[in-house]
């Protein structure tokens, strides 16, 4: 009989090689076959953004299990949740200062990167020797060519006496590309996860260490993702259909085992 354990990591390896864009599908099925499964799969598995609205600030805002008091998400505009509790968790003052910030220095972020219509969403909470925060980010293309990206970055802040704190940022991306042409159709999709921890002195506040750290974060995956997905397709696709002719290809291999074995006899010779 298999024990949960190995039945849990089989269940997320499956789910690490499974489209992004149904996820949320994808997960459902997982969990009606294993329902013993069901808290530790929603706890580790990274799901798609969903998007709400803010009717009171006519403001749309993403849910997530950061903002989330039972079936409830509250808005970082109006501190309400919706549906409408009224016992909700909310952060302490100080901390929804922080928070207030960090949403107007994100906005500005993620409209330089990801355009006017990208919608970003940041939630932060206490914790031991400090505070969490969530930063999220959706952008969405549409038509032809649709398009998804979903940013989790989760900053853990530890604050130290006399002592440069301590920032633990694990940031999740999950995107994928669709090309609905009628000459041509492709399907991309895949996610990537990093962590990265630092200790970094902040004597103005948090908000300028935070940003900068998503901000390098993003790059990089930003670059391995464009190295690791489309890089392995484009060697793939060279595999089975190459631009150049098989003839032409058999020259260029015969030109260049001339000019290896000339380099080869030089040397000797030398």
């Amino acid at each position: 009989m298999e024990s949960q354990d190995a039945k849990l990591e089989r269940a997320l390896d499956l789910m690490r090689r499974l489209p992004p864009q149904s996820m949320g599908s994808n997960l459902k099925k997982v969990i009606d076959l294993c329902p013993e499964l069901l808290e530790e799969l929603l706890s580790a598995v990274d799901q798609p953004l969903s998007v709400m609205r803010d009717d009171m600030k006519k403001r749309d805002f993403i849910i997530c299990d950061y903002n989330r008091d039972g079936d409830s998400f509250r808005s970082p505009w109006s501190n309400i949740y919706y549906p409408y509790i009224s016992d909700g968790y909310m952060p302490p003052i100080q901390l929804q200062t922080i928070e207030n910030e960090l949403n107007e220095a994100m906005r500005v972020y993620a409209n330089m990167y990801y355009g006017e219509d990208a919608l970003s969403s940041c939630y932060v909470w206490d914790i031991d020797a400090g505070f969490a925060a969530a930063i999220l980010i959706k952008k969405t293309t549409d038509g032809d060519q649709k398009g998804c990206w979903d940013s989790i970055n989760v900053m853990e802040v530890s604050e130290r006496l006399g002592r440069p704190s301590h920032y633990k940022l694990t940031t999740t991306v999950m995107t994928w590309l669709q090309n609905n042409g009628e000459d041509n159709k492709i399907d991309l999709g895949g996610s990537l996860t990093r962590q990265k921890e630092e200790d970094i002195a902040s004597p103005n506040g948090h908000i300028t260490n935070i940003g900068q750290m998503v901000e390098l974060m993003e790059n990089n995956i930003r670059q391995q993702i464009e190295s690791v997905y489309f890089g392995k397709t484009r060697d793939i696709l060279s595999s089975v259909r190459s631009l150049t002719s098989l003839s032409r290809r058999k020259q260029l291999s015969g030109l260049s085992a001339q000019i290896n074995s000339a380099i080869m006899k030089r040397s000797t010779n030398e």
